[in-house]
């Protein structure tokens, strides 16, 4: 059996983690790993280890010991959901995924900002999350920013093995099973 690591790309409030959710309740034998579960969990219990600033490593290092388990205990499908909005992480994750045998599926939330912007405002979400930030919308004005920075790029055809792109609720159940086939 060939396994799919589904891995998201978005900012804040695209719908990355309620499509990765409904999505493992659809794709027999899946697992969604979201880093926003680890940074709660940080944040929770261990918030005098965050960094003060750069990168969040201990969150980075809890998802690949979570990922590395269940790419070598498990036969699960994996749902990455996160933004991996870096087009050089991204590779090389994707690339690892190749090298371990998996079929890669990149899903690009192509949202328009005016529809993030409405969606932060109304957000119900934890913020316990943040390290950083105290508002969805201050992540939101982040990542807008970010987008004009080197490195930061959309997904291409040809990353993966397969690219899909949801630009409004609409595209949801058409990408989803275009992925339940590949499954």
């Amino acid at each position: 059996m060939k396994r799919l690591v589904i891995i998201t790309v978005g900012k804040t409030h695209s719908g990355k983690t309620t499509f990765a959710k409904a999505l493992e309740q659809q794709l027999p034998g899946s697992l969604v790993i979201d880093q926003d579960n680890h940074a709660e969990f940080i944040n929770t219990y261990y918030k005098t280890l965050l960094p003060k600033q750069g990168p969040n490593a201990i969150k980075y290092a809890i998802t690949q010991t979570i990922v590395n388990y269940a790419v070598n205990q498990t036969d699960a499908h994996l749902i990455l959901c996160n933004s991996n909005r870096s087009r050089k992480g991204r590779l090389d994750m994707l690339t690892h995924f190749h090298n371990q045998g998996f079929v890669s599926v990149l899903i690009h939330f192509d949202i328009p900002d005016q529809i993030l912007q409405a969606r932060v405002v109304e957000s119900q979400r934890s913020k316990a999350i943040f390290r950083s930030a105290s508002t969805f919308e201050e992540v939101l004005i982040r990542q807008q920013a970010e987008s004009h920075k080197a490195g930061i790029a959309d997904p291409t055809e040809g990353e993966a093995d397969h690219l899909f792109v949801i630009k409004n609720s609409e595209d949801v159940q058409s990408v989803m099973q275009s992925i339940l086939q590949l499954g």
